[in-house]
């Protein structure tokens, strides 16, 4: 199984997956997100991506250093990608990332993600107002039942 498969698995619905983190002392914080796989704006590698609300929880243990896995349920079946993740947001702003790369960087992830929308000027402005943030997720470990 590769990250390919995880894309056209993942487009067979609305690309809602569970994110789980792991919390400081230990403990395991999961929560439900719109995931899609598009390519690392820095790598260039293929990551699962969503977009996050600033003022999630998971940014911190991201940030942190916790891995990330994303599962996914179609029917009886499920994958499940784990890995580091990178953050690219307002307060996460690599070299060669400014605010408009990072405008643009959101709509391709909400979009990825099976996203859309009738104004994104609109969508962009909420996505600042909110500090959205991108999180990119490397498949270091891709598992599934078919």
């Amino acid at each position: 199984m590769d990250i390919e498969e995880v894309r056209a698995y993942l487009a067979k619905e609305n690309g809602l997956a569970t994110v789980s983190t792991t919390q400081a002392d230990g403990r395991v914080l999961s929560s439900v997100a719109n995931c899609g796989v598009i390519d690392h704006p820095i790598t260039g590698a293929p990551c699962v991506a969503l977009v996050s609300a600033g003022g999630a929880a998971r940014l911190g243990h991201v940030r942190r250093g916790s891995q990330v896995t994303i599962a996914i349920r179609r029917d009886w079946t499920w994958r499940s990608v784990t890995g580091p993740a990178d953050l690219i947001g307002p307060d996460d702003l690599p070299d060669g990332i400014d605010a408009e790369a990072l405008r643009l960087l959101l709509r391709e992830v909400f979009q990825a993600a099976s996203g859309t929308h009738d104004d994104f000027d609109e969508y962009d402005r909420v996505m600042a107002d909110e500090g959205r943030v991108a999180v990119f997720v490397a498949p270091e470990r891709i598992l599934g039942n078919y």
